[in-house]
């Protein structure tokens, strides 16, 4: 309808004939190619076809002539979503945001549209622009490599008038420091990594260049490369910003500070580490507004919601939780301590390092080089007159006692340990020479989890429940508690992640399952008579425990993960 259009106002304008007209739409069907290409290859002005669109659509025809547009601008529109769709923020006006449109007819596209605008809670008003204009915007459109590529120009001056600019850093007031062009820089990348939900910033010097990669739910991606000859100005600026010694490269350092990106405060915890192109830095972003949840929030079942919620009423005991590095099991905890954070409870944490600061909690963090471990915190705490103690991480046998001293003289401990499933946990105190009789009585929960990537609500793609997918699911439900059976609906259909302009990842986001294996008379039998841990999950299922991959398969069945992205986890 638009192309018709576009013929229909250029003839009455007189810029074609309709002889023309005619032998434009034949010649364009031919070579299968639009009409406003056809009518371009004959020579037509570009000016003139994109004013007779705008006419025939009835829509405003913008001309940005090299105007460039700031980057707080752009980052409201993905660019995966710009280049996918073709469009992008052109202008703002009394809130309105302003999108240039090389074919505003693309239905697809005006949907994106709408769901961006919905969850930026901003109108918008759509403009017809060239494809010459768009392309424009896409070139300095390149997110963070926009932002950076325009602080290298500058870091290239200093670096020229201040050939040891390190060197300058170390001397550096801070006032200069703040308006040094690296400091912009290490600026740019800690606020796109923030903006863009990672939870790792690495920094990573090899022979030619220096790459930036962002963990985003799990999984690293590289960001931007960077010459090398700025290595060693943005390591010196991240130690300044972490008070460690600038001089020492032969040794790791760990630091940490706080910044405030978009009117929230954010803790950035750093690691330095040798290499052999230099030192590497691993920066881990802590965000209130991310990392501490609520119970309500951690996606536990019904049933294990109950079961944690009267684990953690019991006035002593010990609660683990397990599972490998990197899959939530601080965020759990801390929403523990969150959910017993009351005023009749002195609360007290061991941690190395404290992530978070909770109000109303008392956290230590030990300091192994000075002696102060997690024993010897432990021994220090019971002298605190505890309530609840929550302990980092138990790794030695001595730890292990003295939490296990604790739970038995009523206290409540909650503390985590390396084992792959919250059975493991039986076994893994025994190996480390806690005697089963210490364990039997103390042990109310052991605690399993992972997480797994969520799949993206406005993009993800049905799945027909059937064949050997089918076989799977239902030999996972065959297994399950007859309870959770009951409750399941089988759904003719499942999801799995579909990449789009909104969703360019095909995931977004990280949900935990779990597995609870809660403490009965049986179990204590089994642990007092060191049963080996087959015949121990064999009870705990008997009990009603829901395995870490029956539970991820009742997430697969309500649409929120994909089984594929389950099983690369379990």
């Amino acid at each position: 309808m638009a192309a018709k259009g576009i013929l229909d106002v250029l003839a009455a304008s007189g810029d074609v004939t309709l002889q023309e007209a005619t032998e434009v739409k034949k010649m364009a069907r031919s070579k299968n190619i639009s009409i406003e290409e056809e009518l371009l290859e004959r020579g037509l002005d570009e000016q003139k076809i994109l004013n007779a669109k705008g006419e025939a659509l009835g829509i405003p025809v913008l001309s940005l002539a090299g105007k460039k547009i700031p980057f707080d601008l752009l980052k409201n529109i993905p660019e995966e979503s710009a280049r996918h769709y073709q469009f992008a923020p052109v202008g703002q006006e009394n809130g309105m945001i302003s999108i240039g449109m090389i074919d505003p007819d693309n239905i697809e596209a005006r949907e994106a549209l709408k769901f961006i605008a919905a969850r930026l809670n901003q109108p918008f008003k759509i403009f017809l622009i060239s494809r010459r204009d768009l392309a424009g915007v896409l070139e300095e459109y390149k997110g963070i490599s926009g932002e950076v590529t325009k602080v290298l120009g500058e870091l290239e001056v200093a670096l020229s008038e201040e050939p040891t600019l390190p060197k300058a850093l170390e001397r550096a007031e801070t006032s200069f420091v703040e308006e040094a062009p690296i400091t912009k820089m290490v600026a740019v990348i800690l606020r796109h990594a923030t903006e863009g939900r990672a939870s790792d910033v690495h920094i990573e010097p090899g022979r030619d260049k220096l790459r930036v990669r962002f963990r985003v739910d799990g999984i690293l991606y590289t960001s931007l490369f960077l010459p090398m000859k700025v290595h060693d100005s943005i390591v010196s600026r991240v130690k300044i910003l972490t008070n460690m010694q600038l001089d020492e490269k032969r040794k790791p350092q760990d630091g940490r500070f706080s910044a405030r990106i978009e009117n929230r405060e954010i803790d950035f915890r750093v690691s330095t580490f040798p290499t052999y192109f230099g030192e590497k830095v691993a920066i881990r972003i802590l965000d209130p507004e991310t990392g501490i949840k609520t119970l309500d929030d951690l996606g536990f079942s019904e049933d294990d919601y109950k079961k944690v919620k009267n684990a953690l009423s019991e006035p002593y005991g010990l609660i683990l939780l397990t599972g490998p590095t990197g899959s939530g099991k601080s965020t759990t905890l801390y929403a523990m301590l969150k959910s017993l954070n009351e005023d009749r409870w002195n609360t007290v944490s061991l941690e190395d390092p404290v992530e978070y600061a909770i109000q109303g909690i008392n956290q230590s963090q030990v300091r192994p080089e000075i002696g102060y471990d997690f024993a010897e915190g432990l021994r220090h705490i019971l002298r605190q007159d505890p309530d609840v103690i929550m302990v980092g991480e138990i790794r030695d046998k001595e730890t292990a006692q003295l939490a296990i001293h604790a739970a038995l003289t009523g206290h409540l401990v909650l503390a985590t340990l390396h084992t792959n499933t919250a059975v493991g946990v039986i076994p893994r105190l025994i190996d480390m020479g806690v005697d089963p009789y210490l364990i039997a009585p103390t042990l109310i929960m052991a605690i399993g989890q992972r997480l797994v990537r969520t799949l993206c609500e406005d993009s993800k793609e049905e799945v027909p429940l059937e064949g050997k997918t089918k076989e799977v699911i239902l030999k996972e439900i065959e297994a399950m508690p007859d309870g959770v059976k009951k409750k399941i609906k089988l759904p003719k259909a499942i999801y799995r992640p579909k990449i789009s302009g909104t969703c360019p990842k095909g995931s977004k986001g990280r949900i935990a399952i779990f597995e609870v294996l809660g403490a009965t008379k049986e179990l204590e039998a089994l642990i007092l008579e060191k049963a080996p841990e087959p015949k121990i999950e064999e009870e705990a299922r008997k009990q009603g425990m829901t395995t870490l991959r029956q539970d991820g398969i009742l997430r697969v069945l309500e649409g929120k993960i994909g089984l594929e992205e389950l099983l690369e986890v379990i």
